[in-house]
């Protein structure tokens, strides 16, 4: 299998599983300490258990820095991207890739049956791209030595 056809139920496999998310209603400010804590550059917006939106660090520079908001006084539900772009496990990582680029954005959502059962970013599909050629070029190597069987 190609890293293009890696499904993301694969690259979710290898991430601890924690969605990191926050209540509309809370302001820019706790968003952006969530993020700091978390070391994560986007939160999931989420009420009574759906997704509604998402905020990135992106937005926060965006549509609270340059336009003079308050980040104190800004509710999340303000900036944040709607409607969230998501993808499912059986994407593939070249797929979620041209989605990212098409896009212009850094995260994803992976949902099933109306539950966010993950979050990939730019930094997993990358990581993943490279895990499979590393993977490759071993396999190349050790068939031009002459130590694997085909």
């Amino acid at each position: 299998m190609s890293d293009f056809e890696t499904t993301i139920a694969m690259v979710l496999k290898q991430k601890s599983g924690m969605i990191a998310s926050i209540r509309p209603d809370a302001s820019v400010y706790e968003a952006i300490e969530i993020m700091a804590a978390r070391q994560v550059g986007a939160l999931l917006v989420m009420e009574s258990g759906v997704l509604i939106g998402i905020i990135s660090e992106r937005d926060y520079a965006r549509k609270v820095i340059l336009q003079g908001r308050l980040s104190k006084e800004t509710p999340v539900s303000e900036i944040m991207s709607s409607p969230v772009i998501t993808v499912t496990r059986q994407n593939t990582v070249g797929e979620c890739m041209r989605i990212i680029t098409d896009h212009h954005i850094r995260h994803l959502p992976v949902v099933e049956a109306g539950s966010v059962v993950g979050v990939v970013s730019i930094g997993d599909l990358v990581n993943s791209v490279i895990s499979e050629q590393e993977r490759t070029i071993r396999h190349l190597e050790a068939y031009i030595s002459g130590s694997a069987t085909v």
